[in-house]
């Protein structure tokens, strides 16, 4: 199979502990897009959480995409335009709001670039950090919140969030909600997740299912690992995901994308 795609989950998957890209991963992520295969990165951060890695790796330069906030958003890197928005209306953020003041999580948003959260917290920390994003700490969330956003995010220690996270699922059966981190619980408009928005983009770029390779970690991972013809988890995967994928690489510490890459696509390359 000559792969044409290859979409990549960025926390966890592509980037280390430390949130770099390892020297190996660059070289051969810019070695499979010389080599006319479409490198995608599909992340639940922010739009400008990715930006800057996808630059680096040079997606602009290779007319490649990226999919933010889950699949919510689909952008051209080569343009900068918008090709793909699915929005939360304002009267749902309220009512998820509510849930969250009943329920004693956190809740966060993006608004103009910014987090928005009613207080801090370790996890809202964590969230500003790896976003890289400033964060403005509100006294009315619902007045703030007065136009659509694309995600929200319910911040927890995760036993507890667990559980939440299943009583939110019985009663809001109209958003979309999975995990990135076990104390991130991420919602977005019903329908979307990253395998929804790949298969947006696909038909657009006129690439089957069989011809995408798709790398992982996590929950919010696991749509597009089965969506895609060679679903691959990196070896760090959460233990109760590992039998859902493909093919099992190295660790986001060890290059598992570069492994990918030389194995699938450098690999068939070099065969052919």
């Amino acid at each position: 199979m000559q792969y044409k795609m290859l979409v990549l989950d960025m926390d966890d998957t592509l980037l280390t502990d430390d949130h770099q890209v390892s020297v190996r991963n660059q070289k051969m992520i810019r070695l499979a897009q010389e080599m006319g295969v479409y490198v995608v990165l599909a992340s639940g951060r922010p739009t400008p959480a990715m930006l800057s890695y996808a630059k680096d790796l040079g997606l602009d330069q290779f007319g490649s995409y990226i999919l933010s906030y889950n699949g919510a958003v689909i952008t051209a890197m080569q343009s900068g335009e918008v090709i793909f928005e699915q929005s939360i209306q304002p009267q749902h953020v309220h009512e998820l709001y509510d849930f969250s003041v009943a329920h004693q999580v956190h809740l966060v948003t993006y608004l103009d670039g910014e987090i928005i959260a009613t207080g801090a917290s370790p996890y809202v920390e964590i969230e500003a950090h790896i976003t890289g994003m400033p964060l403005r700490i509100v006294s009315d969330f619902k007045a703030t919140v007065q136009k659509p956003v694309v995600k929200c995010i319910m911040l927890e220690e995760p036993s507890y969030l667990a559980k939440v996270a299943q009583t939110l699922k019985n009663v809001c059966s109209h958003k979309s909600i999975t995990t990135s981190k076990p104390f991130f619980l991420e919602i977005m408009e019903w329908g979307i997740d990253k395998a929804a928005s790949l298969a947006r983009l696909a038909a657009q770029l006129n690439i089957d299912a069989s011809e995408i390779i798709a790398v992982g970690n996590a929950s919010n991972d696991l749509s597009m690992i089965q969506y895609a013809g060679l679903g691959v988890w990196v070896d760090n995967v959460e233990e109760s995901l590992r039998h859902h994928a493909d093919v099992i690489v190295a660790s986001n510490n060890n290059d598992g994308v570069a492994e990918v890459i030389e194995r699938f696509i450098l690999g068939e390359q070099i065969e052919a």
